[in-house]
């Protein structure tokens, strides 16, 4: 169980860093000081709402406190002391009440000025990662363009090595085709296959239709040279004139022997 708990780790590790993104955490942290930020300032506004409530309640009670002694004093120069009495008591109860209120608002003053400065540190933090965030993004982005440049030119990126492993394959089909067309050739010229077009021919059997048609030729030629000078030749004489065996007999004297009767043969 520990061993698969550390292979799920070790793969969840993986998967997860490969799909996260800087740039994109970057975002959410910066996101997320805003957040805190927004907070703080929020804290900072409450806080400034009841130091205000308690200065306004400090300022009626204060009005009141002295509405009361003005009473006193008018209520002794009537010669009311019990009245006078009266009024300088509510106006005592209602400093007791003063003083409390001008302690809550003493604390609430220095609450207000520690979260205002808290406040304006945070801004200048969240300020100073806004710039940093921006500079390691465009940061991050060049060198990423880079490195995929990087492994175009060189080959080794996942598209560019499908690429090159597709031109591999094509190089290796055309040598397989061309070796194993020209070792048909081979075995086509030296007999060993069977050209079942009879369009090709061994190279005895070429010459042998090469003297053929020479012979053929060399026998319509003397026979139109024949036809030219008057006469016809037959073909056994003009065989024998091609090869040499029509040849001219002289007698004793120098005179030429009296040729045979030729024999005209019709086309």
């Amino acid at each position: 169980m520990k061993r698969m708990g550390l292979i799920f780790r070790s793969k969840a590790n993986k998967a997860l860093d490969r799909a996260e993104d800087p740039r994109e955490t970057l975002d959410y942290s910066y996101q997320k000081q805003l957040e805190l930020l927004q907070k703080v300032r929020r804290g900072v506004a409450d806080v400034a709402t009841s130091r205000k409530r308690l200065e306004l309640q400090l300022t009626q009670l204060q009005q009141q406190s002295a509405k009361y002694e003005e009473q006193g004093r008018k209520a002794l120069s009537l010669g009311r002391e019990d009245l006078a009495r009266e009024a300088l008591t509510r106006k005592s109860a209602m400093q007791g009440q003063i003083n409390d209120l001008q302690v809550q608002y003493q604390q609430l003053q220095g609450e207000e000025e520690k979260l205002t400065l808290a406040s304006q540190r945070l801004q200048a933090k969240v300020d100073a990662f806004r710039t940093k965030k921006e500079t390691i993004k465009a940061t991050y982005t060049a060198a990423q363009a880079q490195t995929r440049i990087a492994e175009s030119f060189s080959g080794i990126s996942e598209e560019m090595g499908d690429v090159g492993l597709a031109i591999q394959r094509a190089e290796d089909k055309t040598a397989q085709m061309q070796a194993r067309a020209g070792a048909i050739d081979e075995l086509l010229a030296s007999g060993a296959l069977d050209d079942p077009s009879g369009l090709r021919k061994d190279d005895i059997e070429a010459e042998l239709e090469r003297v053929a048609g020479g012979s053929d030729v060399e026998l319509e030629l003397a026979r139109m040279k024949a036809e030219l000078s008057g006469g016809s030749t037959g073909p056994a004489q003009l065989e024998q004139g091609n090869g040499g065996g029509a040849q001219q007999h002289q007698n004793g004297h120098g005179q030429q022997d009296t040729p045979p009767p030729t024999i005209n043969y019709q086309k």
